[in-house]
């Protein structure tokens, strides 16, 4: 890979305030993409994007809750001003939720779950597709979860919320694929040393973990090598 393999191309990270979103946005930003950073805590989109300056990069934060009604519009409208294409799309936004049995599930806070897992990931797709036809290959790349193909006790609402988004994204792609130059595939970070890993494994000592730049730099790579629509990575 070149020092600057996405010079002149435009990414957008969602979730990417911390964790493996931060490190794939500074990733792609040291390559030369003007990277578009957009999470709810505007705080740490500044410290991300003022990490990406430092590092020779560009970047633009767009402050934002994606499953708030019309954000996600608002924000393609923001964006669909200023570039014409979208060369990445980095679906990296998602909630965990409460583990519990299904029998104890909280309805509102699965709903919560769905609401930006799952729905806002079909508007995100919705309001960008068109950019994302005018990039020469657009690629996209959804960070998912094993727990969406793999049921594990107690992760029904996580784990529902992944697969749902798996089926969606690939569907996406599927549509696409013959009609533009959109590639979409699908990543699983595995365990990585993360807030929500932390929540996940209260007891897990997180020295034992990944950290989510090696995360970053595989989604970096994959960028920059392209894929098949239908690709599945998973990150060990």
């Amino acid at each position: 890979m070149t020092d600057k393999p996405f010079a002149d191309q435009v990414a957008l990270v969602t979730g990417a305030s911390r964790g493996i979103g931060a490190a794939t946005a500074l990733a792609l930003g040291k390559a030369g993409a003007h990277v578009i950073l957009t999470a709810r805590t505007a705080g740490g989109l500044e410290e991300v994007e003022d990490a990406i300056f430092s590092a020779g990069g560009s970047a633009t934060i767009a402050p934002l809750d994606l499953a708030e009604n019309e954000s996600v519009a608002r924000l393609a409208e923001a964006i669909g001003e200023r570039w014409q294409a979208l060369d990445m799309l980095v679906l990296n936004a998602a909630s965990l939720g409460t583990l519990s049995t299904v029998a104890a599930i909280d309805f509102k806070e699965f709903a919560k779950v769905l609401t930006l897992n799952v729905t806002a990931q079909a508007a995100i797709l919705a309001a960008f597709d068109p950019m994302l036809r005018k990039a020469r290959q657009a690629r996209v790349l959804g960070v998912t979860s094993s727990v969406g193909r793999t049921p594990r006790a107690y992760w029904s609402m996580y784990g529902a919320s992944k697969a749902a988004f798996e089926n969606l994204v690939l569907s996406y792609g599927e549509e696409v694929r013959h009609l533009s130059g959109v590639r979409v595939g699908l990543l699983d970070p595995g365990a990585t040393r993360t807030k929500m890993r932390a929540r996940a494994f209260p007891g897990e000592d997180p020295q034992t973990l990944k950290v989510p730049e090696v995360v970053a730099e595989r989604i970096a790579a994959l960028m920059a090598a392209g894929f098949d629509t239908g690709h599945y990575a998973r990150v060990d």
